[in-house]
Parts: structure tokens; sequence; C-alpha cells
């Protein structure tokens, strides 16, 4: 773990998906990597959110908008305090991931991608989490993948962590101070 120095101004790694390519477990990853905060978006969802999707019913643009917002006024508070941060979050739409560099936080996109066949795989081993596998074509159905977006590092996820988590850094530039470039 390289803790972040006090001569790189605070910024954000957004580590985005569908649900099941590994958000969490890569964002937990490039946290201790780099000695950053970590911060997980399913955490922002509220109770009536978490639990209409645990019924199977995607949320739509209108209901993840308030979501967003609190994600980058969150990614603020961080990097106000002088902490860079590493948010684990969906960035399924383009104007979700437009919403976030609106909030005025330096920021770098890893877009974790996989085939809905890898997906739908690690989804059938997964428990006890309120998104259920059967909302995962809606996710691929709401995805606009990051074609043009210069700020975006793609990674294959059909790889062993430490391979993936190893490319995401790779992507990102780590320097010699141990922050991406």
């Amino acid at each position: 773990m390289m803790p972040a120095t006090t001569s790189v101004p605070a910024f954000a790694i957004v580590v985005m998906g569908v649900s099941g390519s590994g958000k969490s477990t890569v964002a937990q990853a490039l946290a201790a990597h780099y000695g950053f905060a970590l911060l997980d978006a399913d955490d922002f969802h509220s109770v009536e959110a978490k639990a209409q999707m645990a019924r199977g019913e995607p949320l739509t643009d209108a209901q993840r908008e308030p979501w967003v917002d609190a994600l980058g006024q969150a990614l603020r508070q961080c990097v106000m305090r002088g902490e860079s941060v590493v948010l684990a979050f969906s960035g399924l739409r383009k104007a979700h991931r437009q919403r976030l560099r609106a909030s005025g936080v330096p920021m770098r996109f890893v877009y974790l991608h996989g085939t809905p066949a890898v997906i739908a795989a690690r989804l059938g081993k997964r428990a006890g989490h309120f998104m259920p596998a059967t909302l995962l074509d809606s996710q691929f159905e709401a995805l606009q993948p990051p074609a043009d977006e210069p700020d975006v590092v793609v990674v294959d996820i059909d790889a062993p962590l430490a391979r993936v988590v190893a490319a995401a850094v790779a992507g990102l530039g780590d320097g010699a101070s141990g922050v991406p470039l």
C-alpha cells in the first residue's frame, strides 16, 4: 500500500461496470494499493431503491439522479478534506458519468468489461446481495459503454483478480509517487 502524498491534489478513481463485474472487489484492491479511502455506491441507495431492485425491478434514470448527485457530493467532501478516494459505482449511463465529472472532482474511471456469460456465471455464485441476477439483462440494456471517454481505462474481467487489478493500475499509470497519473 502506498499512501497518497500531499504534493498531489486529491482525486477520485471510479470503478464502474454492470452488477457482478467485480466493482466492489476491484475498488477495495485499488484503495488498498494506493492507500485511498473507499466508497461503495450501493451504500448510498435508499432502502426503497434496494427493495425495488431486490424485487427484480430496475431503477429508472430519474430514480438514479439523486443517487448520482449524492455520490458526487460525497466525492467532493473527500477531496475537500484532501483525501483521495476510490468509488465502486455502476456508471452505466454516460449521463451519470458526466454528472460525476460535473462535481468538480478530478477523476479517472476504470470500466470493468465482461461478457454477459462471464458476469452471469459470477452472479450465479454470489449470495446475500440485494441485486438479483434477474436484473443482469436490464443492466446490459442500460449500459452505455465508455467508448469515446478518454479518462476511462477499460479492463477485461475474464482473468484472476490479481491480473484485473494489475491491468487497472497499469492503465491508470502508476507513477513513481504511487498514485495514478
